[in-house]
């Protein structure tokens, strides 16, 4: 029977040096060859999706941590954050003096001192993921086609991640704006390293939901892979949820069974347990 699969990307399908293992891109081919659908399921929005991604074959992408839904290139689902709203966190963030990014299917829009605060916060988030060498570690190396100097205030927006300087700074943006869903990554609790700020209601579990809908599928024939919290409603959500071995304690636990680590085949070796191939 053919199933719906959902992949997480980042720690799951690309390894936290940006590179995707060929045991991965065989998988999902020939998972696709024998007739199961594929879909990434991340945090990225499109602009993050870049053509090393879609030419591994793709039936589509759920982006946004589950803000933005596409099947075969039809648009199925969009919630951005308003222009109103907008303008409130970027406001709010400036008076705090916190740098920030907007994430946006148009593409990454950095505060004015995004680029000079951010390395220390990325060198210790890839050092977390056990990156020995973070030595050549820049924003252009994690987010290559980011954008500098361009329009701050914006109508197309799926989330905003900002730079915590303590974790107190976390707890009032969250206080500051009840109407938003609140976020961490980067660390867990007070050892975050980010914040984001995102519409109310988006998770990756309901966005699936959405996607089901209009393939008229069922629930039942879904696999779900994550490696981070962020992917836990994905996981809740399908049939079957796979953690990577490489993921988080929470993620785990969440989990029907644990894979191996994404430098490790941990996909291939998944799909194989699951007779995808």
């Amino acid at each position: 029977m053919s199933k719906i699969i959902f992949l997480d990307v980042d720690g799951t399908l690309v390894d936290y040096d940006c590179i995707i293992p060929e045991s991965a891109v065989t998988a999902i081919r020939r998972a696709r060859a024998s007739g199961h659908r594929v879909y990434i399921c991340t945090g990225r929005s499109k602009a993050e999706v870049y053509p090393e991604l879609w030419d591994i074959g793709l039936d589509g992408m759920i982006g946004g941590n589950g803000s933005y839904v596409e099947d075969q290139g039809q648009v199925v689902m969009h919630q951005v954050i308003s222009l109103e709203q907008c303008r409130r966190i970027v406001d709010w963030l400036h008076e705090r003096k916190l740098e920030f990014y907007l994430e946006s299917n148009n593409g990454l829009f950095a505060s004015e001192h995004f680029e000079e605060a951010a390395p220390p916060a990325l060198k210790e988030y890839r050092r977390r993921k056990g990156d020995t060498d973070v030595s050549e570690v820049t924003v252009a190396s994690c987010f290559p086609d980011m954008i500098f100097g361009g329009e701050l205030y914006r109508d197309d927006l799926n989330k905003v991640s900002y730079l915590l300087g303590s974790y107190q700074d976390y707890l009032d943006t969250k206080a500051h704006f009840p109407d938003m869903e609140n976020g961490t990554w980067g660390g867990v609790g007070e050892t975050a390293l980010f914040g984001d700020l995102a519409l109310k209601g988006i998770n990756k579990g309901n966005a699936i939901s959405r996607l089901l809908e209009h393939l008229n599928a069922k629930q039942e024939d879904t696999i779900a892979f994550g490696d981070a919290k962020v992917d836990i409603p994905m996981l809740e959500y399908c049939a079957v949820g796979v953690a990577m071995g490489n993921g988080g304690k929470e993620i785990k636990e969440a989990a029907d069974f644990i894979t191996d680590d994404v430098t490790c085949d941990g996909l291939f070796k998944a799909f194989e347990k699951l007779n995808l191939i």
